[in-house]
């Protein structure tokens, strides 16, 4: 039963204690973003599937992170719609990972909005399961790299053992 006014505090509902157990155990975020990575890796090797991130250094942490297709960047100096044209010309599947915060929000519904229209199938699902399962440790894309590197360390894993898929060692390095 809830509280003494009917509302159900953090601790109160079952969401609430899974979230609970989960911050108080970092193996099973990391767990969960490692599996989440490994899908969207798999993706990598789909022709025509390419990434959008919003930066130069959000592209860098998805390549240290092994990510080996295209990756399409938003603030290039060329506006959304001409960044969402060229992804309608060049992919069949855009995969969507703006930051966690307001701006990257906004960003995404935009290129949802551009690219809908188009013939080109959109994915956002990677955007919101990366965001609840890193959620209140991390608001950027360009920290991804660094909370996996340093989680994997905390918890004794080799980070390269469980996020750069096997058969990859020649694309560990960043590449662009």
């Amino acid at each position: 039963m809830c509280g003494l006014r009917g509302r159900c505090g953090p601790r109160r509902t079952v969401a609430g204690r899974i979230r609970m157990q989960r911050d108080r155990n970092p193996l099973a975020a990391f767990e969960e973003f490692v599996e989440l990575w490994q899908r969207l890796l798999a993706e990598a090797e789909t022709p025509g599937t390419a990434i959008v991130v919003e930066g130069e250094r959000d592209r860098r942490a998805v390549r240290r992170l092994g990510w080996t297709g295209p990756v399409a960047v938003v603030h290039r100096g060329r506006s959304l719609s001409a960044t969402a044209q060229a992804l309608v010309e060049g992919s069949r599947r855009v995969i969507v990972l703006t930051d966690w915060d307001t701006e990257g929000g906004v960003l995404a519904r935009r290129l949802r909005e551009f690219l809908e229209a188009g013939t080109v199938g959109l994915d956002l699902e990677y955007r919101r399961r990366l965001a609840r399962t890193l959620r209140g440790e991390l608001v950027h894309v360009e920290g991804l790299y660094g909370w996996a590197r340093r989680t994997a360390e905390r918890l004794g894993v080799p980070l390269e053992t469980v996020v750069v898929p096997a058969g990859r060692a020649d694309d560990r390095t960043p590449t662009g």
